[in-house]
């Protein structure tokens, strides 16, 4: 086995850490301005009524009836996108590192600020937001385009396979990348249902992010990471049970996709599923429950689905829920790191 040796300059690990913390420290700044716009203009999320699937979504309802009582208001990821904006072309862009997910991030987040704005305003009688066509459409658009990029400008024809090495794919990274970046988006966007949930597993999965970065000496995307990290600190302050406001589409997007873009720049993509178990595993029973479905004549896998609402069918708290989930998230990030490491220097 190779030795791992990875000698680091202070001072790049402090400017690493200062990145977070401003990004925190702008997170915080920004929330009572959200905050007062958010409740002046009534952005109040409307609750789901049906299922992917068309039917009437009554263990959700039931499940969340007296959350939907009151008014909290959603487009909140609006305040940590743009945290990570402000500190990141303050204090870390480059063309190499960080212009990428940077791009991708707002643009995803456009792409969910549009989807909340027709929930919140109901624009045409409508409070599902924008079609799924249409939104998968957008979301795949970007994802090309930052595939299109990875290839054509960073050079990147090849994937790092652990414990073989790279594997020379050329012009098919292009399909890869849309393929992780766009399942990345979704499947964040899946997992955010609970107080808390969703934010704090990607705090802990660009945590992760920004060591693999560290010790592949890509400074520019881990500081990136730890931004993102500083400002989903911020946001999970406000976000945990009882939650003052969600992060609407707007964040889920544009945090899967941020998310996704730094796992193709990290070349970890076959690691992703494992740091981001639990958005995987919320995928996933989403999946399963439409193909039982569609396949069984109308029965169900889980009780209600993503999983996460399963386990609170069956009697399990939202916050322990949560939080349990959270703690799964933490160790398959552990995972990740042990493998990648392993992998590499192996």
């Amino acid at each position: 086995m190779t030795n791992l040796q990875i000698v680091i300059d202070s001072g790049t690990i402090e400017q690493i850490f200062m990145l977070a913390f401003l990004s925190f420290i702008t997170s915080m700044a920004l929330t009572p301005l959200y905050t007062t716009a958010a409740f002046a203009g009534q952005w109040w999320k409307k609750a789901r009524t049906h299922a992917m699937t068309g039917e009437v979504a009554t263990v959700y309802q039931k499940l969340h009836a007296k959350k939907h009582t009151r008014n909290i208001p959603t487009m909140a990821g609006i305040i940590f996108v743009l945290a990570t904006v402000l500190v990141t072309v303050a204090g870390n862009l480059s063309r190499e590192e960080t212009w990428l997910p940077l791009a991708a991030m707002v643009g995803a987040g456009a792409i969910g600020l549009f989807d909340d704005i027709i929930n919140v305003r109901g624009i045409g009688g409508n409070i599902a937001g924008m079609r799924a066509k249409v939104k998968a459409s957008l979301l795949a658009a970007v994802s090309l385009i930052g595939g299109l990029w990875f290839f054509a400008k960073l050079g990147v024809t090849s994937i790092y396979i652990p414990f073989f090495g790279s594997w020379h794919i050329g012009w098919l990274i292009v399909p890869l990348f849309v393929l992780v970046v766009f399942s990345a988006a979704n499947a964040v966007n899946i997992t955010d249902g609970l107080d808390g949930l969703a934010g704090g597993l990607a705090a802990t999965a660009f945590g992760v992010y920004a060591v693999i970065a560290i010790i592949e000496k890509k400074y520019g995307v881990a500081g990136f990471c730890m931004t993102i990290t500083g400002a989903l600190l911020s946001y999970t302050w406000f976000n945990i049970f009882p939650a003052r406001f969600f992060m609407g589409d707007v964040g889920s997007f544009a945090l899967g996709t941020a998310l996704g873009v730094v796992a193709m720049l990290t070349d970890t993509v076959l690691l992703l599923p494992i740091i981001a178990l639990v958005f995987v595993a919320e995928t996933g029973s989403v999946i399963i429950q439409i193909a039982s479905k569609k396949l069984r004549g109308g029965k169900k896998i889980f009780l209600s689905s993503p999983i996460h609402h399963h386990f609170e069918a069956i009697g399990w708290p939202e916050t322990k829920v949560t939080m349990r989930f959270w703690v799964i998230g933490q160790i398959a990030g552990f995972t990740g790191i042990i493998l990648f490491v392993l992998g590499r220097f192996s």
